[in-house]
């Protein structure tokens, strides 16, 4: 065998063996959109049903409810999903605005007690979220902030916060801070050269951690069960409560999770090549 035919068969082996990791991970989501297109029965056919004709009708149940006896409505999951923009978006942006100006201080000044400072920053994310849940309820509790925006908005403020000023910092990192004395050799202040110069360089890493920071709040579960009622309820909250009349109405919470994901896939997909240059560039260096 010449060493052509040899290097070829290694190449035919990785791809055969990246065609079948990828149609392992993709088999949920795939099953996952088929079985929201299907009927009752084709769901629990045995054996499963491959081919069929798709029917929206688990979509059509996810806004307008049919209620056998009673009259059809719509159904509270706009005002759900809703709740879930909302939360999600706003504690993202003010997670990128404090978290950009704090991994740019921390980058480019030396603050008394500043690995003290990251470390500590750091740590907010080293407790489980069941080991706190408790005494940031009885908290809430006392601050009103219970079934309120301000006070999931602010939890995930809180937790995706180490994790924007670590990975950001990792960019400021790699800006060279020549850029920033160029700058203000031309005139621009400490702010002006931050915003003038380095921001724009600094575009890729803020893409990447928004896409992080959206993918770990659009998907919360825990705190938004505990802390949340009826009017700030998110969609994996009101997910674990769907329940049909004669048991779990499974096209309905399959329909209704492949809207759930739609958002955050169609985000990530035109932020990839941030994505990807996040999880290579100033993590994996980590200086």
């Amino acid at each position: 065998m010449d060493r052509r035919t040899k290097r070829n068969i290694i190449k035919g082996v990785k791809y055969l063996l990246i065609a079948i990791v990828t149609a392992v991970w993709f088999f949920p989501v795939y099953w996952l959109i088929a079985t929201s297109l299907k009927t009752r029965l084709e769901m629990f056919a045995i054996p499963p049903k491959w081919l069929f004709n798709p029917v929206p009708d688990n979509f059509i149940d996810v806004f307008w409810e049919r209620r056998y006896g009673l009259t059809p409505g719509p159904t509270e999951f706009p005002k759900f999903l809703f709740n879930s923009f909302f939360i999600s978006l706003s504690s993202i942006g003010l997670v990128i605005l404090i978290g950009t100006l704090a991994a740019y201080s921390f980058s480019r000044f030396e603050l008394r007690g500043k690995n003290t400072w990251l470390f500590f920053i750091l740590s907010t994310r080293m407790l489980p979220p069941i080991a706190v849940v408790i005494p940031i309820y009885l908290m809430y509790q006392r601050l009103g902030l219970l079934n309120n925006y301000i006070g999931l908005i602010a939890l995930y403020i809180m937790f995706n916060m180490a994790f924007a000023v670590w990975m950001m910092k990792g960019f400021f990192d790699e800006i060279p801070r020549e850029l920033d004395e160029a700058a203000m050799v031309d005139g621009y202040s400490r702010m002006g050269a931050f915003r003038k110069a380095v921001l724009p360089q600094a575009l890729t890493g803020i893409a990447a951690t928004a896409v992080f920071c959206l993918i770990m709040a659009w998907n919360e579960f825990l705190f938004a069960y505990i802390l949340s009622g009826f009017d700030t309820r998110t969609v994996p909250v009101a997910l674990a409560r769907i329940r049909g009349e004669s048991g779990i109405n499974w096209g309905t919470i399959t329909a209704t999770e492949v809207i759930y994901i739609t958002p955050v896939i169609v985000f990530t997909f035109f932020l990839q090549k941030y994505l990807l240059r996040g999880i290579t560039f100033g993590t994996v260096k980590g200086r």
